[in-house]
């Protein structure tokens, strides 16, 4: 019956690859030439972040609550760039992607938004558009995989030294990668060498990926009565498990029984 079977809705095929799309129990999701889900939106809730990794990439609200410009490298479907559209009005955000049949797609089926004064997708190679606007963003999120792995670009050590770069002085980076890459560890490491240790594991709970946020200069080590009042308001704003991301830090990161070490 083919790769999807007659949930399969949409397929595009050029020099990057293949995209399908699919569509079950009204979760629409998004495919790079295989059955992995790389994006999903539910279709009556499309500014939700239906897949648990993207909500925990949004961890960095904790730290930094009210960003003004974000840099996004891989788009999907598009989860990240909506959800901070939509709720964060005065955000400018540019989010960048190689492949523009993903564009398409993101546009088509994904309810992304046009581009317009603070809202903009490039298509274009992340590695290099990160090179090229240093201290750019305050937030920048990268999710770059292919239909196999992470792109190795995206994760060379001149790679995350460029990353510092384009962050603003109290900037954050958030990284997804996946725990059971046996390059995991060395990529880890390198974010750790470009951002001076100042690193926080993340892990997912329903699958593989590991968050990875990074700042550029130290938020401090806050209290965990503080982190715990930040994350109920969070929730209450956005509807995401917050208070959860907190013990994730908790159980993953360097700690006393009173704050978190960063």
């Amino acid at each position: 019956m083919g790769l999807f079977s007659r949930r399969r809705i949409h397929k595009a095929v050029n020099q990057c690859g293949q995209v399908d799309i699919s569509e079950e129990n009204g979760v629409r999701s998004l495919h790079l030439g295989s059955h992995t889900v790389q994006s999903a939106m539910r279709v009556n809730r499309p500014y939700d972040l239906e897949v648990e990794y993207t909500r925990r990439m949004v961890a960095f609200l904790l730290f930094h609550p009210e960003p003004r410009d974000a840099l996004l490298v891989g788009l999907g479907g598009g989860s990240l760039s909506k959800f901070l559209n939509h709720h964060f009005p005065q955000l400018h955000s540019v989010t960048v992607e190689i492949n523009p049949q993903v564009v398409a797609a993101a546009r088509s089926f994904f309810f992304l938004p046009p581009d317009d004064e603070r809202f903009s997708v490039v298509v274009g190679d992340g590695a290099r558009y990160v090179a090229e606007h240093p201290e750019s963003c305050d937030v920048l999120l990268l999710d770059g995989y292919d239909e196999r792995c992470q792109v190795e670009e995206l994760a060379t050590q001149d790679f995350y030294d460029r990353c510092f770069h384009a962050l603003a002085d109290d900037g954050v980076l958030a990284v997804n990668l996946w725990g059971s890459d046996p390059r995991f560890e060395a990529y880890y490491e390198r974010i750790g060498k470009a951002f001076e240790g100042r690193t926080l594991l993340l892990p997912s709970v329903t699958r593989g990926n590991m968050i990875v946020l990074a700042f550029k200069r130290s938020p401090g080590s806050p209290r965990w009565q503080d982190l715990r009042q930040h994350a109920r308001e969070l929730e209450n704003r956005y509807g995401l498990e917050f208070l959860k991301f907190v013990e994730g830090l908790k159980d993953n990161n360097l700690h006393t029984e009173k704050r978190l070490l960063i």
